[in-house]
């Protein structure tokens, strides 16, 4: 199967496997696992932070910040397609008490002047503006990127008005490699950063939550508190630590791959519009003779497998385990429809 649901699918190469296997381990909970605290220290350091807590998911990293960021009766300033809101399964309500204020940005991402302008007053009728959470590369934004002058911007607005800035960068190695930016640029302007190893990066499992020293430790009672805590974790955290060291460059040919993808679809009349591609997502209206399920359908028939995230779009993701041969052979599906 050719599998562009997700870049979650990918499995674990054979460098990343004898690095598993040769981890050394001890129990995390007790912070005696050498390999988890290598990964730690090594991403604490790469953003130029103090500390970082290895997590199983980024929905746990992400909502651990919000967790220590609020209080509850705090209120969360994101855009509407954010991962925190979309797809965490209502835990700022259910796990930190807080409420949403949603933005309709660009693609996923947001603006200085938004942000100010959703801050509430000092009022007792409205919740009280904590916290600003991005998202980059923005998942539903098609893998679309904040410029970091306007992530700047935003800073600058949170610093006036007294708000904390967390970054969900489930895919955030997909936009420095795209923007030619770098982690200690992240590092500067977020309080908290949230990176996935899972993803395009290619490890089977883990995030990493990444801050000043206090707030990880305090990230560390709640993790424990969300029944995050892992015992022998070094085998999971060495295929991080072997992601982050051999498995960032390459994303450059997930990019390459994906606008092959994107320029092959615009030559169809059943695709409409394509959102921009800038990094590994492809996302694009299905109209005409088919809607997005149909596609869907017919595709798996051939052995490809995606995603309708509506009844009229398809979302495309590429990833490591996306051949330049898988590629040519989608091509040739997509030439034949």
């Amino acid at each position: 199967m050719i599998d562009f649901r997700s870049d979650t699918v990918t499995r674990p190469t054979p460098g990343m496997l004898e690095a598993m296997f040769s981890a050394p381990v001890g129990d995390d909970v007790f912070s005696e696992d050498p390999t988890v605290n290598q990964l730690e220290k090594l991403s604490a350091s790469l953003f130029g932070k103090e500390a970082a807590l290895f997590c199983p998911s980024g929905t746990m990293t992400n909502q651990i910040a919000i967790k220590c960021h609020t209080q509850p009766g705090d209120e969360v300033i994101c855009d509407h397609l954010s991962h925190v809101y979309q797809y965490e399964g209502g835990g700022i309500a259910f796990n930190s008490g807080c409420s949403v204020r949603l933005l309709h940005g660009d693609r996923g991402r947001i603006t200085a002047e938004q942000v100010l302008s959703a801050i509430n007053p000092d009022d007792v009728h409205k919740p009280v503006s904590t916290l600003v959470s991005l998202e980059n590369t923005a998942n539903r934004g098609g893998g679309s990127c904040y410029h970091f002058s306007d992530i700047e911007s935003i800073k600058e607005v949170c610093l006036k008005n007294n708000l904390k800035l967390h970054l969900d960068g489930a895919r955030l190695f997909n936009a420095l490699v795209a923007k030619n930016e770098t982690c200690k640029q992240y590092g500067e302007v977020f309080d908290t950063i949230s990176i996935c190893l899972s993803k395009g990066l290619g490890a089977p499992v883990g995030s990493v939550l990444i801050g000043p020293g206090d707030f990880i430790r305090k990230a560390r009672r709640y993790r424990k508190v969300f029944g995050g805590g892992m015992r022998q974790a070094g085998f999971i955290a060495a295929a991080g630590l072997y992601a982050l060291e051999h498995q960032v460059a390459r994303l450059k040919e997930d990019h390459e791959h994906a606008q092959i993808l994107a320029d092959a679809l615009k030559e169809k009349d059943f695709v409409g519009e394509i959102l921009p591609v800038e990094t590994n997502i492809i996302i694009f209206e299905v109209k005409g003779r088919f809607t997005a399920p149909d596609l869907v359908t017919i595709l798996q028939r051939s052995n490809i497998l995606a995603i309708a995230i509506s009844p009229i779009q398809i979302r495309l993701v590429v990833h490591l385990d996306i051949t330049p041969a898988k590629i040519q052979d989608t091509l040739n599906v997509l030439k034949a429809l």
